[in-house]
């Protein structure tokens, strides 16, 4: 496919700002969703880390959206003219915690626009920069790694899998049935419809299954950190998707704490004992 990389690279350094307040009923859900028992959040309460995405929604019309569910190209990220988009990764620095009750702020900007040529063609890599404020300042900066890919060509394979390292000190199973996709999605007022539309998945982008958001993995990858190290404070995190994961095959979400006692390695398996995500958290 033909794509006018100049033309897209005019994005970067392109920016929006959004306000928000932490409010106790979306993290109530999320800690329902990932199937936790906490108390009914109070204000002053920290959000724990990766849970600012229950926040700052695209609040999108209905009718501004693409054929994906997503918004239509060409506003604030860059109208990339290929058909799917994954979440492919991304990095965090953790400053100070947000806090149940109060007012945040995000900005955004675009800070690169880079195409490859792939085994399985064209491919755009979007990064996005946010850093989310409050009184006290910048609580956290995050880095988005979004990559677009041609639609899946005839008789197309996939890159060799690896597998899945087997010295996880923490594990747990997850079963990514369509309910906790959709939860999900609705808590992230997430509309892209490989999570929740098996005809459109299957049929239109190519997978074999419901998609489990990179998202969602990565979060039940901290979430794991957080059940076996609960007095940790986390300071940076960073993850890379490695491999999707369908619905409703079940995953396992698997950790260690380094020997430096500062370093974690997380990574999610398969059922086929492939790796699909990697993830390393630094602690305080």
């Amino acid at each position: 496919m033909n794509v006018n990389f100049d033309e897209l690279r005019r994005w970067i350094g392109r920016s929006q700002a959004q306000e928000d307040t932490v409010t106790p009923v979306p993290v109530a859900a999320l800690a329902a969703t990932l199937d936790r028992d906490d108390p009914f959040p109070q204000n002053g309460d920290e959000l724990p880390p990766l849970w600012h995405w229950i926040y700052f929604l695209p609040l999108v019309r209905h009718s501004e959206l693409g054929p994906d569910g997503h918004p239509r190209r060409g506003g604030f990220l860059p109208p990339v003219p290929l058909p799917r988009r994954m979440w492919a990764g991304g990095r965090f620095e953790f400053f100070h915690p947000l806090r149940v009750g109060e007012s945040i702020r995000r900005t955004s900007h675009i800070a690169d626009v880079s195409l490859k040529e792939g085994r399985s063609g064209t491919l755009v890599f979007v990064r996005v920069r946010h850093e989310v404020s409050n009184e006290a300042g910048v609580a956290l900066a995050e880095e988005q790694d979004i990559v677009y890919r041609e639609a899946p060509r005839p008789g197309e394979t996939p890159p060799a899998p690896k597998a899945a390292p087997s010295d996880a000190a923490w594990r747990s199973e997850i079963v990514p049935d369509p309910v906790l996709l959709f939860r999900y999605s609705a808590l992230t007022f997430n509309g892209h419809r490989i999570h929740y539309d098996h005809p459109y998945t299957t049929q239109v982008e190519g997978y074999p299954g419901l998609v489990v958001h990179g998202p969602l993995t990565a979060t039940l990858l901290v979430d794991l950190l957080r059940r076996n190290l609960p007095g940790a404070r986390l300071t940076r995190f960073s993850f890379r998707a490695v491999r999707p994961l369908y619905a409703p095959r079940p995953f396992t979400v698997c950790g260690k704490l380094e020997a430096n006692g500062k370093t974690a390695s997380l990574w999610t398996r398969d059922a086929d004992g492939w790796v699909t995500m990697e993830a390393s958290a630094t602690l305080a």
